[in-house]
Order: structure tokens, then C-alpha cells, then sequence
């Protein structure tokens, strides 16, 4: 029996708790040995941050093991940061197989010392908290789900679904997986190294940049001629003063914005077309497969021919 105990608290995001459960819960139903817990600091019902309540099976200091313990986020997650739950979950910790986080839950962890001299990632929104917070910490604030050893940290709500979705896959395998997925209408079952959010919607500048038009040049054509001198001549500056204005107002170089803007548009193709990788690479930008490969492994951690097999629109499977 593999024991999955889920720490609440008051104001915690509902989501964060009950959407990996039903993962959980889900596996069950295809041999999984899932025994699933839902602890609070007292036993007692907790309030979410949304107003509804939520159930628990018992006060956390009455939990003997937890083979994974997940720990959810939400808006109380300053009170959770109590020295009594932080005792209790590093408790757990020492015995647990894996310690997850999903959005806020991090802070958590990190108070706990689980997350000293590792990499982790939060909800974008809470990312930089965490890093003045805990500068022993490595915030990824760009991912959806972190692996550091025996610690899973995730993004924000359904990105605990994710990673939920990513443990029933190493546990039981791919198949059980996706068909969970399915199951849940999860049309995609992301991987840990997923952008957050679009990098078109990641880097507004105003109308009055000049780094607008090249911009919006780049999203709409991501396969377009984008090499630093034309870029340059487009808005009439010259390549090292472009060069500034892209580290200034979006904090990276014309050639990574590039990259980013096209690995999103092959994600894309990867996703919901079934042309060839070699066609993917062309209206990408990319020119070739193996630089769609080397951009892919370098972006998001997994190569375009995995990801397709492993990420793409469950509709398709």
C-alpha cells in the first residue's frame, strides 16, 4: 500500500488538494495501491480560500508514515508556515519516498529546510517572494513541476495535477496515465519543464517601445528572418543598442526571445498536427530537426519526438 497523505490548512486552494487526489484516486481503478489521507494541523474541516470546506481524515501529528507526502498551496500559506506544521511535515518527511508541493505549498517546504540547496519552482505570481525568502532555494519560476532528488515542487492549481499525473506515470506507467487524463478531460498532460505561460503574454512592452514592432514581428511569423541585423534595421537602431533595449525591457537577447517565440510554435504543431518532425522544424523556424532537438532539450528538458509522444493532445492518443 503506497500512502499518499495530502496536507490542508485554512485558506488553502481547494484544487491544489482535491485535483491530485483524483488523479490518485483515479489510478485506483487500473490496480494502483493508493491509500489517500487528507490531514489537517487538527483534524478539523479546513475553509478554503474560496469559502468552500474541505474534509480531513485526521490531524497530521496522528499520521505515522506517508510514503508521499503533498502539501497544498493557497493563500494560507503563511499560516501554514507555523512551526507546528513545519515540524510535523519535516517529521513525515524523513521517512516519506517523495515530498511534493503544489503552487504556495513551496514555502512550506522551504521552511521546512526540504528545500535548501535544490531546485523548485511556485505559481509565477509567488516566484520572486520565494526567492527573497529562501535564497538558499533555486526558483525555476518557469516550469511547471520541479524534480530535485526526492522533492516535486509545482506550479500554480492544475499544475498539481501534473505532477500528479507525472508520479502515477512512474509508478504504473505511461499507459495509466494518459488514460487518466483522458479520463479527467485533461487534454494535455504537460511536462514539468512547460513554460508556465506564453512568452508573447510573458514580455508586454507599451506601444511607444520600439521593441514593439519587432515583437509583434516575431509572434506573428515565428518562422520569419529574425537574425540581430535585420531586427536592428527594422526599427532603425543599431544591433548592440537592440541588444540593450531587449535586455532592459525583457531581461534576454534577441536570438533566446527568438528560440522561445518558435519552441512555443513547434509545441504547438507537435500538439495538434501529425506532420513530420522534419516539417515541425521548418514552419517553426528552425531550419533542421536536430536544432528543433538541441532548442527543445535546451527550453523545456525533453526532446520534440518525446514530447509528442508523451505530451500531445490526448484526443490524439
Amino acid at each position: 500500500m503506497h500512502r499518499v497523505v495530502v496536507l490542508v490548512y485554512p485558506g488553502v486552494q481547494l484544487l491544489d488538494a482535491v485535483g491530485p487526489a483524483e488523479v490518485f484516486a483515479g489510478a485506483r481503478a487500473f490496480g494502483a495501491d493508493y491509500e489517500l489521507t487528507v490531514a489537517s494541523l487538527d483534524g478539523a474541516a479546513v475553509r478554503g480560500e474560496s469559502g468552500l470546506s474541505l474534509g480531513a481524515d485526521r490531524a497530521v501529528a496522528d499520521v505515522e508514515l506517508a510514503d508521499t507526502l503533498l502539501v497544498a498551496g493557497g493563500f494560507g500559506f503563511r499560516a501554514a508556515c507555523d512551526p507546528a506544521v513545519v515540524t510535523e511535515v519535516r517529521r513525515l518527511a524523513r521517512a516519506a519516498e517523495r515530498v511534493c508541493s503544489v503552487c504556495s505549498g513551496a514555502f512550506v517546504l522551504a521552511e521546512a529546510g526540504l528545500l535548501t540547496g535544490r531546485r523548485a519552482t511556485t505559481h509565477w505570481a509567488a516566484s520572486s517572494e520565494l526567492s527573497r525568502a529562501y535564497p538558499d532555494v533555486t526558483v525555476e519560476p518557469d516550469r511547471i513541476f520541479v524534480q530535485d532528488g526526492p522533492v516535486y515542487t509545482s506550479a500554480g492549481v492544475t499544475a498539481g495535477m501534473d505532477l500528479a499525473l507525472a508520479l502515477v506515470e512512474a509508478d504504473h506507467g505511461v499507459r495509466v496515465a494518459r488514460t487518466i487524463a483522458r479520463w479527467m478531460v485533461m487534454f494535455l498532460q504537460r511536462p514539468g519543464g512547460q513554460s508556465q505561460f506564453s512568452t508573447r503574454l510573458d514580455h508586454p512592452v507599451g506601444t511607444g517601445s520600439p521593441l514593439r514592432p519587432v515583437l509583434d514581428e516575431i509572434a506573428a511569423d515565428p518562422a520569419g528572418d529574425h537574425r540581430i541585423p535585420r531586427l536592428a534595421r527594422r526599427v532603425g537602431v543599431s544591433e548592440r543598442h537592440l541588444g540593450r533595449l531587449f535586455a532592459d525591457q525583457l531581461g534576454t537577447t534577441p536570438a533566446r526571445f527568438v528560440e522561445r517565440i518558435r519552441v512555443e510554435a513547434a509545441r504547438g504543431l507537435l500538439e495538434d498536427s501529425v506532420i513530420t518532425v522534419a516539417a515541425v522544424s521548418t514552419r517553426s523556424g528552425f531550419g533542421s530537426p536536430e536544432t528543433l532537438r538541441r532548442a527543445f532539450v535546451r527550453v523545456l528538458g525533453i526532446g520534440p519526438d518525446d514530447y509528442r509522444a508523451r505530451f500531445r493532445t490526448t484526443e490524439r492518443n
